[in-house]
């Protein structure tokens, strides 16, 4: 049977995904409906929803998660679009949260992350490559596999660069990789680990939400540390999220900030190369141009600069 869900009864939620991510209210509780267009999966294909579903399951007691309430299939010949229905989770946006922390809140609440950090860290996956359908299988990512050839590959879109930028970044690139080479393991990799994706008790500080799995896949340990840590640079908030990683995981935290710099270049060249589409990707534009000016992953703009 198929049931007709009456859009103009939700209330849509801010953030990323505002447009696709609904607000309902259903016998008095509330629950959270995400539409998946046509063609906005990705790698998912059509099962976008059930992948979601099936890695939200996986995670329930490992993370705070949403309950999944139902999974529906798109129904192209009603105009129909897929949907997962969840529970809705309590909390404050993390990124509102962390702006108005003194250090201690920051370092608290920094920790907190580092402890999801560190929990997807530890969930082993035999490969690389993006999830394709409800049991998780692991599909394989483009053809190109190291950064040199990506970095080259997005010269087109970096074509204002002078040519001493692209050949600092093709440098960072090349080092980075050898890297990241080091390290001989796949994990499950949220992807878009940031306090934006993450739910808070503005009280306790502790995280009662992740959120929006959709880019997640089987990939390099350090890439949600890259993630956490590719804006939110304080030291009081970044020393605390790796001080727990290594608390939980191991290893010495300048070798691992310099891993998660490296991984992180991935999506920084990524984003940069559509810089006009948001002010998230013009920042990690501008990041990325200082990184390939230095030649220099760590490179950190001056305090103060957006």
């Amino acid at each position: 049977m198929i049931i007709r869900m009456d859009f103009a009864s939700l209330t849509p939620l801010a953030g990323g995904w505002s447009g696709q991510t609904f607000l309902a209210e259903v016998g008095g509780g509330r629950e959270v409906v995400r539409i998946y267009p046509p063609g906005s999966t990705g790698d998912r294909g059509e099962l976008g929803a059930e992948v979601d579903a099936a890695l939200l399951q996986l995670m329930r007691g490992l993370l705070p998660v949403p309950e999944v309430v139902e999974v529906r299939r798109a129904v192209p010949e009603l105009d129909q679009p897929a949907l997962l229905v969840t529970g809705f989770l309590p909390g404050v946006r993390g990124d509102l949260v962390l702006r108005d922390l003194d250090a201690a809140g920051r370092e608290l609440l920094g920790r907190a992350v580092g402890e999801v950090a560190a929990t997807l860290g530890g969930i082993p996956m035999l490969r690389q490559g993006p999830f394709v359908d409800a049991d998780l299988r692991i599909g394989a990512f483009a053809a190109i596999d190291d950064l040199t050839s990506f970095v080259e590959g997005h010269r087109a879109a970096l074509g204002h660069w002078p040519a001493a930028e692209h050949a600092g970044l093709l440098e960072v690139a090349y080092e980075a990789q050898a890297l990241l080479d080091s390290v001989e393991r796949h994990c499950l990799v949220h992807s878009d680990l940031n306090p934006k994706n993450l739910l808070v008790d503005p009280d306790t500080l502790t995280i009662t939400g992740v959120l929006d799995w959709e880019y997640a896949h089987a990939g390099h340990p350090a890439t949600d540390l890259g993630n956490v840590l590719r804006f939110d640079r304080d030291p009081a908030y970044a020393d605390a999220v790796v001080a727990a990683y290594c608390d939980r995981r191991g290893g010495e935290p300048d070798h691992l900030v310099r891993l998660a710099r490296a991984a992180d270049l991935w999506a920084l060249v990524e984003l940069a190369g559509r810089r006009a589409d948001n002010p998230v990707a013009q920042r990690a534009h501008d990041l990325l141009r200082g990184i390939a000016r230095e030649r220099d992953a760590g490179w950190t703009p001056p305090l103060g600069a957006a």
